[in-house]
């Protein structure tokens, strides 16, 4: 039985030991494309798109115009910018007009908790203020 099980990690260790070798022996390039599409990438007619909605983006500005996500040069995988796309959801969320949805509201609740701990009953007080002002807001729209 031992026999048995110290074959088996001996044969697992020589395949992982041939898969790091191949790895470590494939072409190392910085983009998975060819020389043409780098090149396309680069010309004067690219325009870029929003990685979310896939609006083109013509503006130079660090949010798409028609989802709100991050754009351009620097996006959500940059800390920094990371930081202030998750700020500008929550201000979003607590300060401009919303979709009311249930699946929304406890996105909102819930990442909150993950973001601010102690402090995400503060902002779940500031969502519904939000809430039931864009609700009034609807409703006085409607009635006139």
């Amino acid at each position: 039985m031992k026999v048995g099980v110290i074959v088996i990690l001996g044969i697992l260790v020589v395949v992982f030991y041939r898969i790091l070798l191949w790895l470590m022996e494939a072409a190392r390039t910085p983009d998975p494309w060819g020389p043409e599409v780098e090149g396309s990438l680069d010309g004067p007619e690219a325009t870029p798109v929003c990685p979310h909605c896939l609006a083109p983006q013509v503006h130079n500005g660090w949010f798409c115009p028609e989802c709100g996500s991050t754009v351009g040069p620097y996006c959500n995988w940059l800390p920094g910018v990371y930081i202030f796309s998750i700020g500008e959801a929550f201000r979003r969320g607590v300060a401009e007009p919303m979709r009311s949805k249930p699946l929304v509201i406890a996105g909102y609740i819930l990442i909150s908790l993950a973001y601010f701990s102690l402090l995400a009953p503060i902002s779940w007080i500031l969502l519904f203020v939000n809430l039931r002002r864009a609700t009034e807001a609807r409703q006085s729209e409607a009635a006139s």
